[in-house]
């Protein structure tokens, strides 16, 4: 039980795909001006990063019994990119205007370096399938946390009297390379 809380906590502060590994920032800067659209794209990636962690794991599994690990990456991508389509295909359905204001960023989930990233490390590490899931869930969550807070940001910086030059993108990066600044600062948080 105290190795699955030290990886959500992991995942959600001190190893933020996002903050801290700067896995996935086209979203980040591309679907943070709003906080409601951070939201949602947060709650896409939150459970594609889950239901990828599963699926690779199962994949993986399958990989080292045929004896073709080198093939994990395009493997993994190919099956990242088919639970982003079924995603894609029911926010189409379900919820049209969370998928008309995500646009060309809900299809780029699949190349979200995060969602690669956590896979990536749920086999790196050797993490069981509970832990893999685990491992996913939070890291969407962590980078659920990471965009509605530089979205919240966005929303207050956007309104500040700034001078014309940094307006836009320049007072945005600076801004998250403060909100990093911060995550980064939970790094020698042990539970351990």
């Amino acid at each position: 039980m105290e190795a699955i809380l030290g990886i959500i906590i992991a995942a959600l502060l001190s190893q933020n795909f996002i903050l801290v590994k700067f896995y996935g920032i086209c979203p980040f800067m591309g679907v943070s001006k709003k906080i409601d659209t951070a939201l949602g794209m947060g709650m896409a990636v939150t459970f594609v990063m889950a239901l990828a962690s599963a699926a690779c794991y199962a994949v993986n599994l399958l990989l080292v019994k045929l004896n073709v690990t080198y093939m994990q990456t395009v493997a993994f991508i190919l099956v990242i990119a088919s639970i982003v389509q079924v995603v894609e295909m029911f926010l189409k359905k379900a919820v049209p205007a969370l998928y008309k204001a995500l646009g060309v960023f809900l299809p780029l989930i699949t190349t979200n370096c995060a969602v690669l990233g956590v896979v990536l490390v749920n086999v790196q590490n050797g993490y069981s399938f509970l832990i893999s899931v685990i491992n996913g869930a939070a890291g969407g969550l962590g980078f659920t946390l990471a965009i509605v807070l530089f979205a919240s940001l966005r929303e207050r910086v956007d309104k500040a009297d700034c001078p014309e030059c940094f307006k836009g993108y320049p007072l945005a990066l600076i801004a998250a390379g403060f909100l990093a600044l911060a995550f980064m600062g939970f790094s020698g948080l042990s539970i351990f």
